[in-house]
């Protein structure tokens, strides 16, 4: 398998800049997901990758080669689009071996390779069918196939998801998910769906307006965003933030942050810091009670609803600014109710005025003492 290596690469529409200068190396035998809102950027990357597009400047590279000016037939790659891309009046089994045909492979060989995928997408049952007899969510997992039983060295998927019924949908991205794990090949995967990515990604690559904006493993891309855009991205719903005021420095190496939601107040270690400062906070991970205690303050209970899952998801309010806290049992009756909101200071992410992560130990002071976060 190869890895996919993008150098300095730039693509402009008519004086629009599209993609930034990125630099950027895809993993070989892993699954990439190229997340982000739409207009960002993804989709345009995985053209040029795929040769559908051509740079305004850069290079891309599979393993040593350099493929920039290649077409999209000698890069080896294979594609699946939003749509499902099958010849009509044929069966499924023959629209899985025509591409094969023109590479001149043995019988036994083609047929080893059908029967591998028509297998691993679970589509036994309609191998003999007319394609026009498949529903579209069927006729997208046949446009897998044909991609996959070439056995190229990367597979490039284009939101292949994103026309399929909703009924449809788990249906094959638990096919995906599973086709993945047995291939091991290097994948690039573009979605706007963050559950998906979440679902099938080895790593993600997070995009905003043709820049990279972080590339993790999912639930350290969760857990742990570098800016506020990745904080609220993902989720559902996303991160909560509030301002924090920052005090002036109580000794050589703190910063004092002050905010309605904070029981006491946080001591942020590293260089100064002046004005306000963003906390950001998981709604799961915000603690909400019927009990005072000492590092809760009390909340007016502004709004609940049931989630998926059977979560609730609350929005509460201090002093005129609003949180959200989802919770696995029901809290709070009605709204105007008092309740009691805890921030564990071990889940809270400061972020500056740019929105960018300060990476900085953080402790709390109770009753007069430091309380540290290991």
């Amino acid at each position: 398998m190869s890895t996919i290596k993008i150098v300095n690469l730039r693509k402009e529409f008519k004086g629009n800049v599209a993609i930034e200068q990125l630099n950027f190396e895809f993993a070989s035998s892993q699954v990439t997901c190229l997340l982000g809102p739409s207009g960002c950027g993804k989709t345009t990357l995985l053209r040029m990758i795929a040769g559908l597009e051509t740079p305004t400047s850069g290079d891309i590279y599979f393993g040593d080669e350099r493929v920039t000016d290649l077409s999209p037939r000698r890069r080896n790659i294979g594609m699946v689009f939003q749509y499902p891309v099958v010849y009509r009046g044929i069966s499924v089994y023959r629209n899985i071996e025509l591409p094969l045909l023109s590479e001149k492979l043995p019988a036994a060989e083609r047929k080893r390779r059908i029967s591998n995928v028509i297998e691993m997408l679970g589509l036994q049952d309609s191998a003999h069918k007319d394609i026009t007899q498949l529903d579209n969510a069927a006729r997208q997992k046949v446009a897998v196939a044909r991609a996959v039983a070439r056995q190229p060295k990367i597979i490039l998927f284009d939101e292949p998801i994103t026309n399929v019924d909703t009924s449809s949908k788990l249906v094959l991205k638990r096919a995906l998910k599973e086709l993945t794990q047995q291939l091991k090949q290097t994948i690039v995967y573009v979605t706007h769906d963050q559950t998906e990515a979440m679902t099938l990604a080895d790593r993600i690559v997070l995009m905003k307006d043709g820049d990279i904006v972080q590339c993790d493993a999912p639930r350290s891309l969760y857990l742990q965003p570098e800016d506020t855009f990745g904080g609220w991205f993902l989720g559902n719903p996303g991160m909560d933030f509030f301002a924090a005021q920052c005090d002036a420095r109580i000794d050589t190496g703190h910063v004092r942050l002050r905010s309605p939601f904070l029981a006491e107040p946080i001591l942020l270690e590293g260089p100064a810091h002046a004005g306000e400062l963003t906390v950001g906070i998981r709604p799961e991970h915000v603690k909400v009670s019927h009990t005072p205690s000492p590092r809760a303050v009390a909340a007016r209970l502004v709004d609940k609803s049931i989630t998926v899952g059977g979560q609730y998801l609350l929005t509460v309010e201090v002093q005129g600014e609003r949180l959200k806290a989802k919770v696995e049992h029901q809290t709070g009756k009605s709204a105007d109710e008092t309740v009691w909101i805890e921030l564990p200071i071990e889940r809270l992410m400061v972020f500056d005025a740019a929105g960018e992560r300060i990476h900085h130990p953080l402790a709390a002071i109770a009753n007069g003492s430091e309380r540290r976060v290991d």
